[in-house]
């Protein structure tokens, strides 16, 4: 079958039979036109003149020589598991409608992937970030409560920006998250400047807001919820206004509200219960992330003195 072929039935079976969306189906097609054109360059320049321009070109040893393609171009592991992924879905699709000249194997070694830890900032960055905020304006109010509320309950930017009015329990100081399938729902504690903070935009800012009769707590000014887009841009600006040079995101605040509750003595049960983790082992990388701050700051105080 000619590759081009191949390439618009694989993206009409993912899209009718898979139900995948056209965003991911787009990703996975360019997965595999990068698939093709570093392999006809290789074999261009091994001299081996193999065009591929039809499925029937392909070998079993196409999708390794792949890997290591990439690994000498210096791509993270977790991008060359993605593409090994997207090309061993492409072979199955071709083995299945027997336009493979051979049987792909079950399995493909993937390369390993390291887990980072997240960028945390410090309790003194934090204040900073949370500080730069102008909330004398109308879009300050709302960012200081958004960025406020978020550092006191550690909550999923999408739990943030689905928040609703009739969620947050004022009298319980309380914030009631719905997420995942089947509309789960857990509480969360949250401080009382936080809650401040919250009440100042309701009271306020949102009460003019076009959109003031939508249940979401966060709206822009066109009266819509805020979007994770807009979102981002902020803290990154409110970053930069605080001084702070590390690679942060709006998700960097959750993960600051669960190491500095571990580093401060909080129960990993408790903390892993706040951030809405299934598995405990999830919430254990935080612990590794305290553990390294304790010490870091060990380190900063007595390394200094190991040789007197």
């Amino acid at each position: 079958m000619d590759i081009n072929q191949a390439k618009e039935r694989y993206k009409e079976y993912l899209l009718s039979e898979k139900g995948l969306s056209l965003v991911t189906v787009d990703d996975y097609l360019g997965d595999i036109e990068l698939f093709l054109t570093l392999m006809r360059k290789a074999e261009k320049s091994h001299g081996v003149g193999r065009p591929l321009i039809d499925t029937r070109e392909f070998v079993e040893n196409d999708i390794p020589s792949f890997a290591l393609l990439e690994s000498e171009l210096d791509r993270s592991a977790s991008t060359i598991a993605r593409r090994i992924s997207s090309m061993v879905g492409f072979f199955r699709f071709l083995s299945q409608e027997g336009e493979l000249s051979f049987y792909l194997q079950k399995d493909i070694e993937r390369p390993k992937q390291h887990k980072r830890l997240p960028v945390v900032l410090s309790m003194e960055e934090v204040d900073a970030l949370l500080d730069a905020v102008d909330a004398s304006k109308s879009h300050g109010c709302r960012d200081k409560a958004m960025l406020e509320t978020m550092y006191a309950t550690g909550l999923r930017v999408s739990e943030l920006l689905s928040l609703q009015i009739k969620d947050i329990k004022f009298d319980n100081g309380l914030v009631v998250v719905r997420h995942g399938k089947g509309n789960k729902q857990r509480s969360v504690p949250i401080g009382e400047y936080a809650l401040s903070c919250l009440r100042a935009y309701i009271d306020g800012p949102r009460r003019e807001n076009k959109g003031k009769n939508l249940p979401e707590v966060f709206l822009n000014r066109l009266g819509t919820p805020v979007s994770r887009v807009y979102f981002f841009q902020q803290i990154r600006k409110y970053a930069e206004l605080a001084g702070i040079d590390k690679p942060i995101s709006p998700h960097t605040l959750r993960h600051c509200f669960a190491t500095h509750l571990l580093s401060n003595g909080a129960d990993l049960r408790i903390v892993a219960e706040m951030l809405g983790h299934v598995h405990l082992s999830t919430t254990q990388i935080y612990t590794h992330l305290s553990s390294r701050r304790v010490l870091d700051a060990y380190e900063a105080h007595f390394g200094k003195k190991t040789g007197s």
